[in-house]
């Protein structure tokens, strides 16, 4: 699971109380990494111009992991510079994850988290200091696939399903 936060902010403006990162987690816990799930990158290229793409996250030992292709705009945008947002719709919560994102290459980390994928319909295999596998999203670029990690510093949750509300987390990482 990711981490717990440090400070809860309430965002609402019509009173609902905080939102659980309870509340958060579990939600995460039942769509990641479903394909069916939205889930988007948002990175910021050397014009300073924002960019989007589609992406297929996973949760694993406390981390969020996605891919991308060498060739692909997002990741020549990480290179330069890691900050990014996660988006994605959960079944009563809109959720943005702020943080940083960095290319892992360790065999230790590659492995279990290509296991992980596996188990969730994925077929990604270890490659060298990416992954592989038959197929991924279009806008993962064409294989072999960085893996990335994500660094969670705040996240900002508005929930649409009774209990209503909105929050603003903050992680130590961000401290």
């Amino acid at each position: 699971m990711l981490p717990e936060p440090v400070e809860a902010v309430d965002l609402n403006i019509y009173g609902d109380a905080k939102l659980p990162w309870s509340r958060v987690l579990e939600s995460m816990a039942d769509v990641i990494p479903r394909p069916e799930t939205p889930q988007f990158l948002g990175t910021v290229g050397p014009d300073t111009r924002p960019h989007s793409a589609g992406i297929g996250a996973l949760e694993y030992g406390g981390a969020m992991y996605f891919t991308s292709g060498p060739g692909t705009r997002k990741s020549r945008h990480l290179e330069r510079n890691p900050a990014c947002t996660l988006s994605m719709r959960l079944p009563e919560v809109d959720l943005v994850l702020e943080g940083e994102a960095a290319r892992v290459t360790d065999p230790a980390v590659l492995e279990p988290v290509a296991a992980a994928y596996r188990t969730h319909g994925w077929p990604a295999e270890v490659l060298g200091d990416a992954l592989t596998a038959p197929f991924s999203a279009q806008s993962a670029g064409p294989p072999p696939w960085y893996l990335y990690r994500f660094t969670l510093h705040t996240a900002i949750g508005l929930a649409f399903v009774a209990p209503n509300g909105a929050t603003r987390w903050r992680f130590a990482s961000s401290m």
